[in-house]
């Protein structure tokens, strides 16, 4: 599994923090079980947003020859013999 970028770290800490401060805000509980519960979703929350940011994606470079180097003539090349196994 590759290792998460800042983005996703960022993104992932943010929207648990305050995922769970506006839950417990809003639900006004007090009850052990219920900040559990409001915690496990924030944690949820939290995860599935920095699953979703996107990554960069890698780049791909196309490597060309310039046009004075490529010859339409040009023998192939010699083939290697094999080694004879010992």
């Amino acid at each position: 599994m590759p290792r998460p970028t800042a983005a996703q770290l960022a993104y992932g800490s943010c929207t648990v923090i305050f995922s769970t401060l506006a839950m417990l805000l809003l639900s006004q509980t007090s009850s052990g079980a219920g900040i559990a519960l409001i915690a496990v979703a924030a944690l949820v929350l939290g995860l599935l947003v920095a699953l979703t940011v996107p990554t960069p994606k890698a780049r791909v470079v196309a490597l060309r020859r310039p046009a004075h180097l490529v010859t339409e003539d040009a023998p192939a090349p010699a083939p290697v013999p094999e080694r004879a196994a010992s």
